[in-house]
């Protein structure tokens, strides 16, 4: 007989603390023989770890029918089930129990090959799927990174010291996700939603996966409604908008992660959720952010998400994508995200070790090749959506640290091309006292006066325009001491809107007040006092416009277009208060 004709033998193990009865045994040769072609040959070994029932192998194929196996189907059926509106939980878990017959599916096994670095790679499991989870003997889970012929890599969540090469790997079939809900807002947690804050366990209204696809364009409406930083340097000439990827970039130290917990501090009152996620970080700064965020009434509407340096690089490259799925379940109740990742680059530098533990080829500065699909599937899950879909938005402020100001690295030019904008911090703009320390030349918002309100829109006039002229004139007539007096009075002029321009740290401007500030600089009401005053007059001016003019002001705050007349009369009780000082 050739050997295409033989027949297939399906070697099948049995384990059980007691062995299985004949009748048991044609059973199971009974199940097995409606499942698998062939002829079934069946061996029993005594395992005394299994209590009450029995596991059948076949391959890759696992049977679990002991007690562990029938109350681990339970709690999964229980947790993947959805309460009705208006069904107690209690109800919800009585009636899954009631109802409850254990399935025989079998759990696909594998093998732990080599482990280490947070990297597990495994064999067997030619069934599953990129960015599944992955449960070990132990107990601890990993994610599915890599897929070749013959074998599968997997980063790890956690402690990889108990993972020993020969032990067992189950499928869970589910993608990587995380608990997401209304529960988590003022709470710190970590990549996989564990509280770190020691407030107690977090029980999410919800489970969502990390990783999914971006609204498609039919899904999304244009980017019209103002995201508020409260920074009159950036709402003024960059603004950012509702569902808009606004990078902040520039050298360490200069004033990104202030740019953005600013914004995070401004959106205070206004229905906004916030997600501060950080990658990468000291605990100690981290801690600080909190302080920060709870002094002042912020981390109420805050969630924190932290993957630290002293974390796996598992968890620091997995955490944005639960920071973001954490905000995609408010987007689709039609609420308004703002979602700061501090900082890509330490992401991306995380990915790259993963990569290389999982032998990927290096590419330019020894990152993987998809470095750029990393962050464009993250950032374009930001989007306004339709109202059809609620309406709701998520705004990211991505940070990326720079080397000496070169903005034309690898990865700072990557995500320069995703996002809609950057604002640029230069260090010697920034260590000159000018904070925030804002490029006027290479920073941009292409969305633009779409997101602003009409007021500011027409109080802004040539700011920026005067800014770039006074940056030029500065540094032409920098070697020259023979000034004409039309030069001198445009140097002091820009000069006047640069220390305007500066900011005491989580100050942010309310809008009203940035466009009484935008319109009395601009008509040159603070020429007459000495260019170091000018934050001390702007202070003392919106503190009599409060007094003075609270009506101007409500009226200011509503947003619409400030006629000729309005700004002559904002310029009028600019005049009387000066006068009075």
């Amino acid at each position: 007989m050739s050997e295409s004709n033989e027949r297939r033998i399906v070697q099948a193990l049995i384990r059980s603390k007691e062995a299985p009865t004949r009748e048991q045994r044609e059973r199971f040769v009974h199940f097995l023989a409606r499942r698998y072609n062939g002829e079934i040959r069946l061996s029993w070994d005594r395992d005394n770890r299994v209590q009450q029932g029995f596991i059948l192998t076949v391959g890759s194929d696992v049977y679990d029918w002991s007690l562990e196996g029938r109350l681990s189907q339970l709690k999964n059926q229980i947790e993947n089930a959805q309460a009705q509106p208006g069904e107690s939980v209690i109800s919800l878990i009585r009636e899954q129990i009631e109802h409850f017959e254990p399935t025989p599916e079998p759990r696909e096994l594998g093998r732990v090959l080599t482990v280490g670095d947070g990297i597990a790679t495994v064999s067997g499991l030619s069934g599953a799927f990129y960015g599944e989870i992955l449960l070990f003997e132990n107990g601890s889970k990993g994610m599915i990174q890599d897929l070749k012929k013959d074998q599968i890599g997997c980063i790890l969540f956690g402690d990889d010291s108990t993972i020993l090469a020969g032990q067992n790997v189950y499928r869970t079939h589910r993608q990587a996700g995380i608990p997401v809900g209304y529960q988590f807002l003022g709470r710190v947690v970590d990549a996989l939603g564990q509280p770190l804050d020691d407030l107690g366990e977090i029980h999410g209204e919800a489970y969502y996966p990390v990783e999914v696809k971006a609204p498609g364009v039919i899904d999304r409406q244009p980017v019209n409604k103002p995201m508020e930083t409260g920074l009159l340097a950036i709402d003024t000439m960059f603004p950012i908008g509702r569902g808009q990827r606004e990078l902040i970039i520039g050298d360490r130290q200069t004033g990104k992660t202030t740019i953005a917990i600013d914004t995070i501090l401004n959106q205070k009152g206004k229905n906004v959720i916030c997600i501060y996620v950080a990658i990468g970080q000291k605990n100690s700064s981290v801690a600080q952010i909190v302080e920060t965020l709870r002094t002042h009434g912020a981390l109420d509407y805050t969630i924190v998400l932290l993957a630290s340096a002293a974390d796996p690089v598992p968890l620091q490259y997995i955490a944005p994508y639960a920071g973001c799925a954490m905000g995609e379940f408010f987007m689709k109740q039609g609420r308004d995200v703002l979602i700061v990742y501090d900082d890509l680059s330490k992401h991306a530098t995380s990915y790259r070790a993963i990569s290389l533990l999982l032998g990927r080829s290096p590419g330019r500065e020894a990152y993987p090749g998809d470095i750029f699909y990393l962050h464009s599937r993250l950032l374009e899950r930001s989007a306004h959506l339709c109202d059809e879909l609620g309406g709701g938005s998520m705004t990211a402020l991505p940070i990326v640290e720079t080397l000496a100001g070169d903005v034309s690295a690898y990865i700072p030019t990557n995500i320069i091309s995703i996002t809609d904008g950057q604002i640029f911090l230069e260090s010697e703009l920034f260590f000159s006292g000018q904070r925030p320390a804002v490029n006027v030349g290479l920073s941009v918002s292409r969305v633009g006066g779409s997101a602003q309100t009409k007021a500011m829109k027409s109080a802004t006039g040539t700011l920026r325009l005067d800014l770039s002229q006074f940056r030029e004139m500065q540094v032409f007539t920098q070697f020259d001491s023979d000034l004409d007096d039309l030069t001198k009075s445009q140097l002091d002029y820009g000069l006047t809107l640069m220390q305007l321009l500066r900011q005491n740290q989580h100050c942010p401007y309310r809008m009203e007040e940035q466009v009484v500030l935008l319109i009395c600089a601009l008509g040159k009401r603070f020429q007459k006092y000495p260019t170091e005053k000018t934050r001390d007059i702007a202070s003392k001016l919106l503190e009599g416009f409060h007094k003075s003019a609270p009506l101007l002001m409500d009226e200011i705050a509503r947003g619409d277009k400030l006629s000729q007349e309005k700004k002559d009369e904002i310029l009028k009780v600019c005049d009387k208060i000066l006068e009075d000082l």
